[in-house]
């Protein structure tokens, strides 16, 4: 039994949707969770910023003993996972929009992606949509503006809803029958996309999937904790309260953190 907390990051708010996933599939792991929401989105950095912010919040994880890092972020997953895995000797989760289940389930041959502008620009994104999507349309749309009101916890209001219709009529009106959610932050807003997008179009996240395969790695290097009453540390280096906005339902402990 490995007692060590699972690692998770993302730049803010948004990986708590993958923490709930993780925490409901392994109630006896620790885990302790960085929001860097002070450099929040990372979808409109460069390449190399976006590497740098990932090293260092590995590093902090690190070094609190984490076992598994997982990469709550798809932004951070496309322009760094390769280079934090071939770099440490720990297990890294990263998180790619599900672009396959929904090209391989679409009927009508047309799928959209809701991602930011570095996931869909990123050499792993185009990658992976390739493989997955011959004879299949992928309507590319950048969620700008989203992730900035998701992390004041404006899941639902007016400005929500008028930059989600922008980004999603155009995909309607061209047939999609799936939405992938390309960024952690996005699952906070279903409710207010199923709205939009009706019952007609069915939305993926990867939290679940996440989950999974997390299972799936700490078993495979017998990792895995069992029986033992877990503890949940939560950092953010901008404001806690509203990180506890997504967490009120849990016991966990929450605090800011000058990082």
């Amino acid at each position: 039994m490995n007692l060590q907390p699972i690692g998770i990051f993302d730049s803010g708010v948004g990986g708590t949707s993958i923490w709930k996933e993780i925490h409901k599939l392994l109630p006896n792991e620790n885990t302790i969770y960085l929001a860097d929401s002070k450099n929040a989105p990372y979808g409109e950095k460069s390449a190399d910023e976006i590497l740098n912010l990932s090293i260092k919040n590995s590093e902090f994880l690190l070094n609190l003993g984490c076992k598994i890092i997982v990469i709550a972020c798809n932004t951070a997953t496309t322009n760094a996972i390769a280079y934090l895995r071939k770099t440490y000797d720990i297990p890294f989760i990263g998180i790619e929009p599900a672009i396959k289940p929904a090209a391989l389930n679409s009927k009508s041959k047309t799928i959209g992606v809701l991602a930011t502008k570095g996931t869909l620009t990123s050499a792993l994104f185009n990658t992976t949509s390739k493989n997955y999507s011959e004879g299949i349309t992928v309507i590319d749309q950048d969620g700008e503006g989203l992730v900035p009101l998701i992390e004041s916890g404006k899941v639902n209001g007016v400005e929500v809803r008028n930059l989600l219709l922008k980004y999603l009529n155009p995909m309607i009106h061209q047939g999609i029958d799936y939405l992938v959610l390309g960024c952690t932050h996005y699952p906070y807003l279903i409710p207010v996309i199923q709205e939009i997008v009706s019952d007609k179009v069915t939305i993926i996240d990867s939290g679940e999937a996440v989950a999974k395969h997390t299972k799936s790695i700490l078993e495979k290097f017998k990792l895995s904790a069992s029986d033992q009453q877990s503890k949940h540390q939560f950092y953010s280096n901008k404001n806690a309260d509203e990180l506890k906005y997504f967490l009120t339902d849990y016991e966990v402990s929450v605090d800011f953190l000058d990082f």
